[in-house]
This record gives structure tokens, C-alpha cells and sequence, in this order.
């Protein structure tokens, strides 16, 4: 699969969490050179100034039924992709509760980062899985590497061999609310119009100037039949603004949606323990689905 061309966020896509973000070094401004000095530059800072990017990581999820998954993880993200989020292991274990959620079926997740429930999906029987986050090469490639690392994906195996063949997963560079032809090309041909029987979106509406293009996508990507449903899972990391996170549902409702919450977990810890805010809600991860309405489903009654 040929990997996308590299483009910087919009700004729209900017996020607006800063746990560890490294700095940007700011421009500098070349000084009038003489001919009797060497070429320098006043503005210039010194060498090692500036930290380096870190390193890419590796964390662990362990299965319900007791098998360990290594995901690895890019360095730093200014998309957050360098966090395993909460709300994908809450999502994994969800599917793995009931794994006809996803058996056969197929699913997108948007925003994957190291794609956990996508993993997990395809482990557990999904018919077709396409895992995305922004087109960035670096955060494919780690999409990637997870896919083939995960020899309970069927097609995968030992030393990342893969056969193409029975892999029923593949990773897609996707910008929330553009033209869906990109991840409908990896069904089958009689799916293409239809669309994704399961959509996954884990912790992902912190980014509130997004919402619309979240949904957007659901519209043109979710299949109009009453078992297909959008999971929408997460935390309200800045409890100040929970009433923006949960706009997201009011936003959906208006463009036609059922709603319905389907889950509540209180973690150990928060994600990030020294953020300022409630901790009680820090610790909450809530579930939620978007589907459509009876009337609207091609299989309706």
C-alpha cells in the first residue's frame, strides 16, 4: 500500500491538550556578514538548546483472556498519538466482552493512534478492518508495525510475516470529514456504497472544533442498517469543559442520530495524574453509540 504524501494539520485539527509537547524553535535572523568575519548568526541559539524529539515507545495491553498485545507508539504526536488513550483499551475490552459487536462485520476506526481496537477487532473475527489516523508517514508506519506484530490477527505471522491473503486488516492516512472514497476502497465491491457496519471513535472529542467533521464521516461512512452503530468512547480530561465534549452527542442528535449510552468505567488513575481538574471525572470513561434511525435503515421493517 502506497503510504500518503505528508501534510501538515489544518489548524482546525491542533490540538488543544499540551502534556508534553516539545517546543518549536522559533526563526532566526542572519546578521549582515563582513568580509573580514565569518558568516554567523546573531539570533542563533547554541547547539543542544533545544531537546531532541523522543524516542519512539512501546507499551502493553492484556487481552481478557490473558494474551499481551505490544503496541508501539511514535515519540511525540502534535495529533496525541504518542499516548495510548483510555478510551481504546476501554473500547478493546468492550468488543472482547461481546465479540459479535464485530465478528463479520466490517469496522473503521478514525483517530486510531496505535489502532488498539482495531487489533482487537480483527483478532476477534472482523470481516474487513480499516484503521486510520492523520496522514502523517511516521504515524502509518507505527499502524503499521502494530498490525504485524499482532500474531492474533489472523494472517499474521511469527517475525511480522504476513500472508495477504488471510489478513483481514489494513492502516489508511484519513482527515476526519473528507471525501470517505479513501477508506471505502478497502471493502468489497458490493460494500462500497454501503459502508462500515462498526466505527470507533476513542477519546477523540477533546477536539471540539472538530465535531462536526467527526460526524460528517459517520454520515458518510456508517451503513443505514439497524445493527450498524458508531462507538464513541472517552474521558473529559479538562472537566471545565465536559459540557464541550458532550456537545458532540447534541450536534449528532440534531443531524438525526439515536443516541444511547452504553457504558460507564471508572479507572485506577487518571491518564495523565498531574492535570489539574476533578479527579473523579479524570478517572470516568463513558460509551457511548450513534445509529440511525429505524426509518432511515435499508433493512427497515
Amino acid at each position: 500500500m502506497a503510504t500518503p504524501a505528508q501534510a501538515p494539520p489544518p489548524p482546525s485539527q491542533q490540538p488543544p491538550l499540551a502534556h508534553d509537547q516539545a517546543p518549536n524553535p522559533p526563526e532566526t535572523s542572519s546578521a549582515t556578514s563582513s568580509p573580514d568575519l565569518p558568516p554567523t548568526d546573531l539570533f542563533a541559539d547554541p547547539p543542544d538548546f533545544y531537546p531532541a524529539s523522543p524516542p519512539a515507545k512501546t507499551t502493553t495491553y492484556t487481552t481478557l483472556t490473558g494474551a499481551t498485545i505490544t503496541l508501539h507508539l511514535v515519540g511525540y504526536s502534535p495529533l496525541e498519538a504518542h499516548h495510548l488513550w483510555n478510551g481504546a483499551r476501554v473500547v478493546a475490552d468492550y468488543f472482547q466482552s461481546d465479540p459479535s459487536l464485530v465478528q463479520d462485520k466490517t469496522v473503521l476506526e478514525l483517530g486510531a493512534g496505535a489502532g488498539l481496537p482495531s487489533l482487537v477487532a480483527a483478532a476477534l473475527g472482523a470481516k474487513r478492518v480499516v484503521v486510520t489516523d492523520f496522514p502523517d508517514p511516521e504515524l502509518i508506519e507505527v499502524m503499521w508495525k502494530n498490525v504485524k506484530g499482532c500474531e492474533l490477527i489472523p494472517g499474521v505471522g511469527k517475525d511480522g510475516e504476513v500472508d495477504e491473503e488471510r489478513l483481514n486488516i489494513v492502516v489508511e492516512g484519513y482527515v476526519w470529514g473528507s471525501h470517505p472514497e479513501r477508506v471505502l476502497q478497502h471493502l468489497e465491491e458490493h460494500d462500497k456504497q454501503k459502508g462500515f457496519d462498526v466505527l470507533v471513535l476513542a477519546d477523540l472529542l477533546f477536539r471540539h472544533s472538530e465535531h462536526g467533521n467527526m460526524l460528517k464521516t459517520v454520515r458518510t461512512t456508517l451503513r443505514r442498517q439497524r445493527g450498524s452503530r458508531a462507538y464513541v468512547v472517552f474521558t473529559s480530561y479538562r472537566p471545565w469543559l465536559q459540557h464541550k465534549d458532550l456537545a458532540f452527542f447534541d450536534l449528532a442528535r440534531e443531524q438525526g442520530f439515536v443516541v444511547e449510552k452504553v457504558l460507564e468505567r471508572k479507572m485506577e488513575r487518571p491518564l495523565f495524574e498531574q492535570d489539574p481538574g476533578d479527579e473523579e471525572v479524570r478517572k470516568t470513561v463513558t460509551g457511548w453509540t450513534l445509529r440511525w434511525p429505524d426509518e432511515e435503515c435499508e433493512d427497515a421493517a
